[in-house]
């Protein structure tokens, strides 16, 4: 750990009124929502960065790995997990992680999950804490997903890696002691992207629909201006900016982002999708995207648990060795993944 993280990590077992006191001296409140102090001392530090939408991609991936490690958390005990590939599109070879839980249920579906990044940056180090946290709560395999990233690999790139690696754990799911043929499939931001696409997308290719499907703060309509872009729009570690700036990225020039395969929320017909779990942050640019997808697919007669994190920030599975707030969100949407699948 560098000198920088260790400091940092001291700093944050201050009381929160220190920590406030070190970041603006007020707390930060927004649209009536307090932020939580541990983000709130993380984002003033970050604010003598450069705007992400600033740097070129391969400086800002090398940025956020970085970043992110600062304040990563160790696997859940308990889980154990190897890397591997497995086989893409156009013989591409994909990287995942996978985990297994040392107390496994055999009815529990194997998920495939997708990490945060806009599509342009992260890796499977950005989710490793919280995968190994579904893995042991859902007591459940998960393989999570090194999808390609953009500009180098623009869409449908990514997305055609996601959904190689939805057909291999159907396929393979047996094998780690879960259902044969069956999935779920989740993830944060970008993942919860794709899998709220490929929720949709499994249908329209005749492919086994998954069991459930896990959306964090997810993005899922591009083209609807929602409030929470302009009175979160410039939080950290999301802004409205850095989105505009991924989608520059991620998108070939041109494209109508309005298509259902980047904005599934536009899709009109959502009837019969999978059960679906979305957790939201209250500090994100997408918290109402996420609770408007979340009442579309009630309204459409889908089973949905839903529930917004008030004084989290996106991308708060990142955040559970720093902040205890975090933490305990990501414990209990494990639990709800875990309660969804007895039901199923």
């Amino acid at each position: 750990m560098s000198l920088q993280a260790t400091i940092a990590k001291l700093l944050l077992k201050l009381p929160a009124s220190w920590k406030i006191k070190m970041a603006g001296g007020e707390p930060v409140v927004l649209g009536g929502r307090t932020l939580d102090p541990n983000l709130q001392f993380i984002a003033h530090g970050a604010a003598s960065q450069p705007p992400m939408s600033s740097l070129e991609p391969e400086i800002a991936q090398a940025a956020a790995i970085e970043g992110l490690a600062m304040f990563a958390a160790k696997p859940e005990p308990g889980v154990q997990f190897e890397d591997m590939t497995i086989p893409g599109k156009d013989g591409h070879q994909i990287p995942v992680r996978v985990y297994q839980p040392d107390d496994q249920d055999p009815a529990a579906p194997m998920m495939a999950y997708w990490h945060m990044g806009g599509g342009v940056i992260l890796n499977v180090e950005a989710c490793h804490a919280f995968c190994s946290m579904i893995a042991k709560i859902a007591k459940c395999p998960v393989v999570s997903v090194d999808y390609r990233l953009a500009p180098q690999h623009k869409f449908p790139t990514g997305l055609e890696d996601c959904i190689s690696a939805y057909e291999w754990t159907l396929a393979n799911a047996e094998k780690y002691g879960a259902p044969a043929g069956r999935a779920a499939i989740g993830g944060d931001s970008m993942g919860g992207n794709f899998s709220a696409i490929i929720a949709q997308e499994s249908t329209r290719r005749g492919m086994p629909k998954p069991d459930l499907q896990l959306l964090i703060y997810p993005a899922t309509d591009l083209v609807t201006e929602f409030p929470s872009a302009t009175t979160y729009g410039e939080t950290y570690p999301l802004s409205t900016d850095t989105m505009q700036w991924f989608m520059k990225q991620y998108l070939p020039d041109e494209f109508d982002r309005g298509n259902v395969l980047l904005s599934p929320a536009q899709e009109s017909r959502l009837e019969g999708l999978p059960p679906a779990v979305i957790a939201t942050a209250g500090f994100d640019p997408l918290v109402d995207d996420g609770a408007a997808y979340a009442e579309k697919l009630k309204t459409a007669g889908v089973d949905v648990t839903f529930k917004c994190y008030d004084s989290l920030a996106h991308g708060f599975t990142a955040f559970t060795a720093v902040a205890p707030a975090a933490r305990e969100a990501c414990l209990e949407v494990a639990g709800m993944v875990r309660d969804a699948y007895a039901k199923l």
